[in-house]
């Protein structure tokens, strides 16, 4: 396949995630107010797009707790610059099993499991103009832990997300997500031209080499608009490859918390890196309102 550079490039931030990192770096985002300033800060740095999770203020766990997300989403919303908003609808599918030799019942600590409305009831609050789909299920990093999306479920989520005006954004982990995302657009699920974002280095999902990555590319329907990063090191040099094969970029302390060798990054720097690295490829970056005008979105304004 030749390779067709993206001339008009937007970056997305993704500002905290659900990892275990909130100990290993200051600059992760714990409450709502530290969570918006830090998106509202990416966005002045050149962010379109800001990605937000949501976490228990106090311990900095992962959250589904609809306050934060009113929280997080009212303040991005006032601040004085213009972001596309993006929330997370990944959470409520994490299954923890016991050991090798008595994987039942599955471990309380950790699982998470909830029907498809309960999964997107911060995405009908809120209305935002993305939320994520992570079209697919796979053992995720640790040992027995699984991430778990069936075609059930993510039918259902499908179909609650489109029938709310709100744009899905399908997370891709490994080729057969891209096959099934292709499905769900095929059966009226999802409405074309889809949103795609490549995930590459997630263990165990698809590697982060530049072969796979390709193949990634080559698996996403040609009306389609795609994204990609790359976790840790590689963050910044998933910008170039993104961008180089005619795609968009995403950075951020979810997938990365360090700008160089013993310096740990704040978003708003990664955001102005990435931009660095695009404009000096010669492409452009674009701001909000054309990124609404290129995929269509709609900026709703929420419930209450």
């Amino acid at each position: 396949m030749p390779l067709a550079m993206n001339n008009e490039v937007f970056i997305t931030c993704a500002v905290t995630g659900s990892g275990g990192t909130q100990d290993r770096s200051p600059h992760v985002p714990r409450s709502p107010k530290e969570i918006a300033d830090s998106a509202i800060a990416a966005g002045k740095a050149g962010a379109a797009i800001v990605h937000c999770h949501v976490r228990d203020p106090e311990t900095g766990t992962p959250s589904r707790d609809l306050k934060y997300y009113r929280e997080v989403t009212d303040r991005i919303r006032d601040a004085d610059v213009d972001v596309v908003l993006n929330l997370t609808a990944g959470m409520g599918g994490d299954m923890i099993f016991g050991s090798p030799e008595a994987p039942l019942p599955l471990n309380p600590k950790g699982t998470d499991m909830v029907g498809a409305t309960e999964r997107v009831a911060h995405i009908a609050e809120c209305l935002p103009e993305i939320c994520t789909l992570d079209c697919g299920t796979m053992n995720f990093a640790e040992a027995d832990y699984v991430m778990t999306n069936t075609p059930g479920m993510l039918t259902a989520m499908g179909r609650m997300m489109t029938e709310l005006g709100v744009k899905p954004e399908i997370e891709a982990f490994d080729t057969g997500h891209l096959w099934y995302a292709k499905q769900l657009v095929k059966d009226g699920v999802l409405e074309s031209p889809a949103l795609v974002q490549l995930c590459m280095g997630v263990p165990w999902g698809a590697p982060d080499d530049l072969n796979t990555f390709m193949a990634m590319v080559n698996n996403v329907p040609e009306d389609c608009t795609f994204s990609a990063f790359g976790l840790g090191r590689n963050q910044m040099a998933y910008v170039a490859a993104s961008v180089l094969a005619g795609g968009n970029v995403r950075v951020g302390l979810e997938d990365n918390l360090w700008l160089g060798k013993g310096e740990l990054a704040q978003n708003w720097q990664l955001v102005e890196r990435a931009g660095t690295i695009i404009e000096n490829m010669g492409a452009r970056v674009i701001g909000a309102q054309e990124v609404r005008d290129k995929l269509g979105l709609t900026k709703q304004a929420p419930k209450g």
